[in-house]
């Protein structure tokens, strides 16, 4: 059953969130965390894929901070407008603590992973350095890594990055392999937002091969 729960932060602010479940006994328990684009359709459905891979999937919603509902698609004012909301009007420790009220409130049942995409790369990133509750996490193409170098993860954690990303330069890339060798870092031949099936970075093949990795990953750390 796939619905819409509502959570709340450590400050009492009450906020959305999209719950996935899978139809049978789950191998463990992940937290999504977005883009800049809100927990819209792609979300909600790589939440569902996760699920159909036996994971409870849970995404809270952290543009409620600043309106709640918001939904984005991934050209023009919807760009435009989700750098402005993540990059500029969310506070870092809120957001963080949000992130850590869908971590607790899976980790009520069992292990929890931690997997984030763009924007939610990076807190996947921070959540690892400093969220309570994780087993692991996986991090896709987050950009500001590099800046937040010193944030060392203390749980197991993979990060996957685009070759082709002019967002997030091979040498910042690189930086963050040789200051954590115990950190996977996987590169393929593809843009930013490669996993996303609503971009026109989609890339098929780069896609599957981390999620295969992720899910492998998963199920070392969270069974």
């Amino acid at each position: 059953m796939n619905d819409s729960i509502e959570l709340t932060g450590a400050d009492g602010f009450t906020f959305s969130a999209y719950l996935a479940n899978p139809g049978s006994e789950p191998k463990g328990r992940v937290v999504v965390i977005q883009e800049i684009f809100g927990v819209n359709n792609h979300i909600r459905e790589v939440c569902d894929g996760y699920a159909e891979a036996g994971y409870v999937a849970l995404a809270p919603a952290l543009f409620d901070r600043v309106e709640r509902g918001i939904e984005l698609g991934y050209e023009g004012d919807d760009m435009t407008q989700g750098i402005e909301i993540a990059m500029g009007k969310l506070e870092m420790p809120n957001t963080m603590s949000d992130v850590q009220a869908a971590i607790d409130y899976l980790a009520r049942d069992g292990k929890v992973g931690v997997v984030g995409y763009c924007f939610g790369g990076l807190l996947t990133w921070l959540s690892a350095a400093s969220a309570s509750n994780i087993a692991c996490a996986s991090g896709y193409y987050g950009g500001g890594i590099a800046q937040s170098i010193e944030k060392a993860p203390k749980v197991p954690t993979i990060l996957h990055f685009g070759e082709l990303d002019a967002h997030i330069p091979m040498p910042d890339v690189k930086s963050i392999d040789e200051a954590y060798p115990e950190v996977m870092v996987y590169t393929y031949d593809a843009d930013h937002g490669f996993n996303c099936d609503h971009r026109s970075s989609f890339n098929e093949s780069a896609a599957a091969l981390a999620r295969e990795r992720t899910l492998g990953f998963f199920e070392e750390h969270l069974s």
